[in-house]
Parts: structure tokens; sequence; C-alpha cells
């Protein structure tokens, strides 16, 4: 038998790590408790890990009781299902649902680990636009929860290229086993086609100026493959802008330009549409639905589809307005600030 090999960790300069591989205390809670317990209080996320976002709302909507059947759209970082778990007193089964092999892999181990068997959580690694087929497996479910938002230790880890703030790959696949990368699908759209990708994905208002700096950037022969290389055309692109506003001027877009790639990349608002069109035939009568978006597109297809099934009937109750988070939990998690709740509840004699 080869004998393994003792892997020593990566040192770092400094008082405090910087980069995402050199936090390996953060990596591994159960041993460093007390410094993860001092970066989130600080207001921070740590590496490799994601704070859950309106736990308590959710749960208070739920009404979760021993012995239902729940679905989680969106496993992540596994924070929302362990709660739900924890309702279920034993009794009961809760299906989780992601399709990022990476991240699910060790959220799986998890959530094992804390006692949760296969008895009464079961993971399946499928997109949630396919809820239906988890249901003819399954049957319907009482409660279901989907959390649209990318985790914070995809968003982390320089080699997944969510963050235009750090370098690495410009990836943005949330199965980065499967379809284009961002940096793929910049080279096989045309200048026009991702003009529109930014005003319909991100609303974003130097959409004409950003295209044409990467666009002409492309056509010399400047690659556009890592995430700094598009943050830096971004910068150009703004460069007229008067010297006060540039700054938050190219952070904002930034932001959006790296939300509209990943919107499109992972085809989320085609999912979104699957998933708000197969919802009711999943859902026993009775059955409580949440969701959390975290951009205007999404809360305004789902604040459609849930006003449409509410008028036909489908829906016996929604949330008159979206759920904001507490304004204690933004100043914990800042990652929270942007995310809506809606719920509905499906009609009883349905």
């Amino acid at each position: 038998m080869e004998e393994k090999k003792h892997k020593r960790r990566v040192h770092y300069s400094g008082k405090y790590p910087k980069k995402f591989e050199e936090k390996y205390k953060e990596h591994s809670p159960e041993k460093y408790q007390d410094i993860v317990e001092h970066v989130i209080a600080k207001g921070s996320t740590p590496a490799g890990m994601h704070i859950s976002i309106m736990v308590k709302e959710i749960l208070d909507f739920l009404q979760i009781k021993p012995g239902q059947q729940g679905l989680d759209c969106t496993l992540g970082y596994g924070g929302h299902t362990r709660k739900m778990l924890e309702c279920l007193q034993g009794e009961g089964c809760i299906y989780g649902l992601d399709v990022d092999p990476i991240e699910s892999e060790k959220t799986v181990a998890r959530l094992r680990d804390a006692g949760f068997g296969d008895d009464i959580f079961h993971f399946r690694l499928i997109n949630f636009a396919n809820i239906d087929k988890v249901a003819e497996e399954a049957g319907k479910f009482d409660f279901v929860l989907a959390d649209l938002g990318v985790s914070s230790m995809q968003i982390d880890n320089p080699e997944r290229g969510f963050s235009y703030k750090i370098d690495g790959p410009l990836d943005l696949r949330l199965d980065p086993e499967h379809g284009e990368s961002a940096a793929e699908r910049l080279h096989n759209v045309t200048r026009d086609e991702f003009v529109g990708m930014l005003i319909e994905n991100s609303d974003e208002p130097y959409a004409e100026e950003i295209a044409d700096k990467v666009f002409n950037l492309m056509r010399k022969g400047k690659p556009m493959n890592t995430t700094t290389e598009l943050r830096q055309a971004i910068e150009d692109a703004l460069w007229k802008l008067p010297k006060d506003e540039k700054d938050q001027a190219v952070k904002k877009s930034c932001a959006r330009v790296f939300q509209a790639l990943r919107i499109d990349v992972n085809s989320e608002f085609e999912v979104l549409y699957s998933f708000l069109e197969k919802l009711p035939g999943i859902l026993n009568p009775g059955g409580r639905v949440a969701i959390l978006t975290f951009h205007s597109g999404e809360d305004r297809l789902v604040k459609k589809a849930f006003k449409e099934l509410k008028k036909t009937g489908v829906f016996s109750e929604i949330s008159a307005d979206v759920i904001r988070p507490s304004a204690e939990e933004c100043r914990i998690n800042p990652r929270s600030k942007s995310t809506k709740m809606r719920w509905a509840i499906k009609a009883n004699d349905l």
C-alpha cells in the first residue's frame, strides 16, 4: 500500500492570510471555531463557508412539522437544509438538489457527519428546473425552498471565476464540468448579443461602451480569459467618467457584468421559468413554498408567477410584498442586503 504523503499547509506573509488558499483555519470551522466566529463578527464570510440568509423568516413561514416531506432546490452549503431537517425531529425527509458537483459533495458529507442519514436526507445532483423528475421519484412535497443566490464558497474560490475582485479563470459555471465557460461564451457571441445580455440580465447603463471595449480588445487578439482581464476592460471602457465618480461606477459595472454573464452561462432565467411552471404540480394541497431572489429580474418573474397562480386559484395565499432581511442580519452578513423573499401556499382543494 502506497504511503500517503503529508501535505503541508500554505504559509502566508503578514499577520493575517489574504489569499483564499491561505485561510486554512477558516476552511476548518470545526477546528478553529473562534477564528470563524471572529471573521463573522466583523461582518465577513469565512473562506469556503456560506452564511444562510433569512433562516428565521423561512422557518416561520414554512411551519415544518415532523413527518412532512420537503425539498431544498438549491442545497449550497446546506445551512437552510440543516435547520429544516432539525424541524423534522427525525420524522419525514428532505430532498436536497444542486448542480455543483464540487461543493455538494462537501455539503452532503457535513450533513452526514451531523447525523442526518439517508433515511431522512436524500441528495440528488440535478438542476432544480427538473423538480418534476424528483417528484416522480419522491412524491409531492409539503414544503419547498429555493434560494437563488450563488453561495459564498463559490464566489470566494478564485478557481471558479465568480468574482471580479480576485484573479482567476473567467468561468462562472455552477457546474464546471458541463457547458461553456464565461470566457468561451464571450468568444462565441456577437457584440450586439453581448449588449443585449448586459441590458436584459443586469440593466447595465454602460452596456454599449463596455461591449465596444471588450470586442475591440478581442479583435486585436487580446484574450478575455480571466476575471482580471475582463475587469480591466470594464475599467478602460469607463475612462471618460469624472474621477470622483469613476471608482464606484467601475465597481458597480463589474458586479453587473459578471452577474449578466453568470445568468447567461447558467441559463438562470430559463431554469427559473421551468421551476415556476412545474412548481404547482409538485406541491401537496396546503404545501408551502419560499423563494429567495437576489436581483430585480428574478424577483419580477417570481412575483408575476405567484400573482397569476393566485388569480387562477392554484395558490390560496401569496406574500403581499417582499420580505427583507433585518438590519441586524445585513450588518452581520452584508451579502444578504439584496435578498428578497416571496412565499405562496397551495390551495387545499387542489
